[in-house]
């Protein structure tokens, strides 16, 4: 059978991007000696939220997104804004610049410190085990630094484009201004259609590392979700805290791929801190705390499975002539074929809000940052105290498995028809209406904790569910 021609074209061109994006991205490591300064792409004066004036394959493909777009609706814009009309100050210290009052403004706690030493920054010449990346992170926004390093790596979830990244330089300077080098980050955040459909997306793996942050053998190397059991994560980061007798990759330190020969010898869990690895002094904490790192990885899955449906429903609505917060019946508008299509992306979301076929733990895991009770305090709670946030950390992640990313911006600027959807299969499975084997980790105490949970602290599934009881939702 002879080849689409216009399948072809495509694929080359994805290509071209790509090896453009790698090219530029090595030639700055190459020319600067690792020290990476963001990209001029020709970006308009005084406007670095605006993205170069290229044309993107999400735009090709996905032009109700608009992803070159401007970024406003996201936690980093607005603190620009706070910034430019003088409301707050990024304060620059000696040591570690900027980073300090970054999270401070941005909300985020230091204990949720967690250290990568595998080098997938494009700062790549700083990183290595003895000074990994430090990254934290609050609900929606992650800051990444690495000692010495000349700028800050930020990502965060815009309600409209999904996954962003930013960078703002570690140096004094007046004003500090945030820079959106789109090319160079989504040659990883996504490779351009070739390894991730062609959705921007947030990134976290696991493989074998060297000490200097060489990847050692790409065939252990995977992208880790809810799914991934403990024995294949972390490979490349550092973990503490404790875990029983349970093994993950992390803190495994080795020169060549022939020391991973006796793998499990080379082992080293539960620690409850880092000093005697490397020095720990320039960081926040000498903590990556395992609890953070269970967070964040479901955390970041569930961020993908939004931004994958915000980025079709929209789409496919806009094709039928619908705007994507309509609160019509939009379904019936959209060809049967494309339902089906959008079914597959929503049941994912759905699944994955409900924890289908999450890895399970065989022991108790504790964390000893303090980014439990961080975590846990920020709610919202239901009259008798219950949150989706509340720990388990015996047999699964969560005491009551709905993901708290339910009450993210991002998830509530979703079309209604997605919404909607969602709900339908939630209302189903914790009614018990649907019992398919798929659910059966849900027992009936869960299904029945959740749902009043969800009715009690989440206004609109609360108006869903009523509709749906009266027989009036669609």
């Amino acid at each position: 059978m002879p080849a689409d021609p216009l399948l072809l074209t495509r694929f080359w061109t994805q290509i071209a991007w790509l090896a453009l994006a790698f090219g530029v991205c090595t030639a700055w490591g190459a020319e600067t000696g690792g020290s990476i300064s963001p990209p001029a792409l020709a970006q308009r004066p005084g406007a670095s939220l605006f993205a170069p004036p290229a044309t993107l394959t999400y735009d090709t493909e996905y032009p109700a997104i608009g992803y070159s777009g401007v970024a406003t609706e996201n936690a980093v814009a607005k603190l620009q804004a706070r910034l430019d009309r003088g409301e707050v100050k990024l304060v620059y210290k000696d040591g570690r610049g900027y980073l300090d009052s970054l999270l401070g403004l941005l909300g985020i706690d230091p204990s949720s410190q967690s250290l990568v030493f595998s080098r997938t920054s494009f700062q790549v010449a700083g990183i290595r085990a003895a000074t990994p990346r430090a990254i934290y992170f609050n609900d929606d926004t992650y800051v990444a630094w690495i000692p010495g390093g000349e700028m800050l790596e930020l990502g965060t979830m815009d309600t409209h484009l999904g996954p962003v990244f930013f960078t703002l330089p570690n140096r004094a300077a007046a004003p500090p201004q945030f820079d959106r080098p789109i090319l160079t980050c989504i040659s990883c955040h996504d490779s351009l259609t070739l390894t991730g459909g062609g959705v921007p997306r947030f990134i976290l793996g696991s493989g074998y590392v060297g000490i200097n942050g060489e990847q050692l053998t790409h065939e252990g190397r995977i992208l880790t979700t809810d799914r991934t059991p403990l024995r294949s994560r972390w490979g490349g980061w550092y973990v503490t805290g404790t875990h029983g007798d349970q093994v993950h990759l992390g803190n495994i330190l080795v020169r060549s791929a022939n020391e991973l020969v006796d793998l499990d010898n080379l082992r080293r869990g539960n620690l409850e801190k880092l000093d005697a690895l490397f020095d720990t002094t320039p960081y926040l904490t000498n903590k990556s705390d395992i609890v953070a790192l269970l967070v964040f990885q479901h955390q970041m899955h569930m961020q993908n499975l939004i931004s994958r449906v915000n980025f079709e429903v929209r789409e496919a609505l806009a094709r039928a002539g619908r705007n994507g917060s309509d609160t019509g019946p939009a379904a019936v508008e959209l060809a049967p074929d494309v339902q089906m299509q959008l079914q597959e992306y929503l049941d994912d979301l759905a699944n994955g809000m409900l924890f289908v076929n999450a890895a399970g733990y065989t022991g108790k895991i504790t964390g000893n940052s303090g980014f439990d009770k961080w975590f846990e305090t920020r709610g919202p709670r239901d009259r008798q105290g219950r949150t989706l946030r509340k720990l388990d950390l015996s047999t699964r992640l969560f005491a009551y498995p709905l993901s708290y990313a339910v009450y993210s911006d991002a998830f509530d600027a979703l079309p209604v028809y997605a919404k909607n959807y969602v709900y339908g299969r939630f209302a189903a499975v914790l009614s018990g209406q649907d019992g398919s084997t798929a659910y059966a980790h849900l027992t009936p105490a869960d299904r029945k904790s959740v749902q009043e949970i969800l009715v009690a602290t989440k206004p609109d599934y609360a108006r869903f569910a009523a509709r749906n009881r009266s027989g009036n939702s669609r």
